[in-house]
């Protein structure tokens, strides 16, 4: 893919040996009898992904490759993507793969299906969420994939359906547009001044990917962004990631997030996967002319002023701070659960979907003891045997301009469930997160703040009265969690080789025991590069809780109002 749009921007331009490497490479793979001949597309196989990817590049550069090939060659691979007819995908992005690939044959007079491709376009209408938004498949699945696949593919699509006589695809081509300008207004917010992505959800091990959106933008021309943002924040992600090491000292991309790290990938995940990277780099179709490569670079909105975003169609609040190019993205409606379970059966959790809060300078703890422990980010009970509840299918409560609220059931082995409801209020780059906590007696109540790391083992401190806990990591970052109303003690959990973004990391958290009845708890989470004092901050927010009503007094008498305990927790 990247090749195919180096060679489709500058439109072949000193690209002779590329396009003679990949016209080879086609020919080859697509062969049946060769030795380099590629897998045979079956359902649901994983050759369907890069099927699509070798149809859209061979779209976006059919003049200098597919047009070379002879028609033996061609033939060839009209009958590899005929795999595709007829077939079974999985039912959330992979439709587009269907899609694409089919839509290629048809543009080249080659067989394919109708019903397939207006079948897999209508069907991710059903996924369709407003503002924007679609969830990748059924159920609550919102993660980078609705920017580099959900918004990807449609527009490929069209481009594909332009250059197929007959094919109508103009209303689609309106809806696309009008989704992705909607959606962009969000994801702008979703990545740091300094290019930073926000680290939340699968397949992060494709990294620069995360800028796919943003040049699509400007690709479909449908886009509330100028030329300037936009390369702005595509340059910004890539530069990240450059200046964190990678591609790695071999130049290769390795599975992990900076340096290799295995818990970022999915049992799908292979050597190549990091190349998906290359999706970062469509903006390469735009010719050498265009506004984003000759307009100078401007502003994008976290560079003017902190920033708050309500987000309700993923159910998510994000807030960021300008000084210290923090986004910390508050999830009270993204879980990657399926739509349904039997009776009595919560689905299983996953740490890069079931925390309350994500961020792009932290991440979760994902290696098999964090998954048992479950500190970083989550509001838990723990038995006597050391076993932690979890968040698995999230209940949402509704989102509102700076507040955001949820629940979920909470079980311990085969006991359960009981309840956990969780809201949250922002101010600055502070979270107030109040939780209604049922439980059995003796248990454990613990909140987590996020885990911090990096190369060297994380400072720490712990102090009572009120009850807080902080860690900061060798690069400046501090995560503290500080007791306003309900917890006693505080504490600190290290982890070694189970964090995206460094071997060390640690977790400051609190606690309280269990007593039978209803806890109401509240406390701020924090993560900054300021120097805080805990105690001070703790004096600066009023709370006064009254039953289920907690009423917040913020710095500058501003005053949030948190009802819990209705199933309609709501901040008034």
């Amino acid at each position: 893919m990247l090749a195919a749009f180096r060679i489709a921007g500058v439109r072949g331009e000193g690209c002779e040996k590329l396009v003679e490497r990949y016209a080879r490479g086609v020919a080859n793979g697509a062969n049946p009898d060769h030795p380099e001949a590629w897998l045979r597309l079956t359902p649901r196989s994983q050759q369907m992904v890069e099927a699509a990817a070798i149809a859209v590049a061979l779209h976006e550069s059919r003049e200098w490759i597919w047009d070379r090939l002879d028609t033996r060659a061609q033939e060839h691979v009209a009958e590899w993507l005929g795999g595709f007819i007829g077939s079974t995908t999985h039912d959330n992005n992979w439709r587009l793969f269907q899609v694409v690939s089919e839509q290629f044959l048809a543009s080249v007079g080659a067989p394919y299906s109708k019903d397939d491709i207006e079948g897999g376009l209508d069907r991710i209408e059903d996924w369709y969420v407003g503002d924007g938004w679609y969830s990748d498949g059924d159920g609550q699945n919102f993660d980078n994939y609705i920017g580099w696949a959900m918004h990807l593919y449609p527009g490929l699509w069209t481009r594909m359906a332009a250059a197929t006589p007959g094919t109508e695809y103009d209303d689609r081509l309106k809806a696309y547009r009008e989704r992705l300008r909607l959606f962009l207004e969000d994801a702008v917010h979703l990545v740091g001044n300094d290019g930073a992505p926000v680290y939340q959800g699968r397949s992060l091990t494709y990294r620069m990917a995360a800028a796919a959106p943003y040049w699509m933008g400007a690709v479909l021309d449908a886009t509330p962004l100028s030329p300037g943002q936009t390369r702005r924040l595509c340059s910004g992600i890539a530069r990240h990631f450059v200046q964190h090491g990678v591609p790695d000292e071999r130049g290769l991309l390795t599975l992990g997030w900076y340096d290799t790290f295995l818990p970022t990938t999915q049992a799908y995940s292979g050597p190549g996967s990091p190349y998906w990277a290359s999706k970062g780099f469509i903006g390469l179709l735009l010719p050498p002319e265009h506004a984003v490569w000759t307009d100078p670079e401007e502003t994008v909105p976290l560079d003017d002023a902190d920033q708050v975003r309500a987000m309700p169609a993923p159910g998510w609040l994000v807030h960021a701070s300008r000084h210290d190019q923090v986004v910390r993205l508050i999830n009270h409606g993204a879980d990657h659960a399926p739509p349904a379970e039997p009776e009595g059966v919560e689905p299983a959790a996953d740490p890069h979907y079931d925390r309350l809060a994500y961020a792009n300078h932290a991440g979760p703890e994902i290696s098999d003891a964090a998954s048992l422990q479950r500190v970083d980010n989550l509001t838990s009970l723990v038995d006597q045997h050391g076993r932690s509840s979890h968040r698995g299918r999230i209940r949402r409560l509704g989102v509102g301009t700076r507040s955001a609220a949820s629940w979920h059931k909470a079980w311990l082995g085969s006991e359960g469930p009981w309840r956990i409801e969780t809201a949250s209020v922002v101010h600055g780059g502070w979270e107030i997160r109040c939780s209604l906590v049922e439980g059995p007696a003796g248990a454990l109540v613990r909140s987590g703040g996020y885990a911090v790391a990096g190369d060297s083992l994380p400072t720490a401190t712990v102090g009572e009265a009120p009850a807080w806990s902080a860690a900061r990591n060798s690069d400046g970052l501090m995560s503290a969690v500080v007791n306003l109303h309900g917890y006693d003690e505080a504490g600190l959990h290290r982890d070694l080789g189970a964090n995206p973004f460094g071997p060390h990391s640690a977790t400051p958290y609190l606690t309280v025991s269990h007593e039978g009845e209803p806890l109401v708890l509240v406390h701020v989470v924090l993560l900054t590069r300021d120097a805080i004092r805990p105690e001070a901050l703790a004096e600066g927010i009023q709370v006064a809780v009254a039953g289920h009503e907690i009423t917040i007094t913020l710095p500058g008498d501003d005053t949030e109002t948190v009802r819990l305990g209705d199933h309609r927790s709501r901040t008034v």
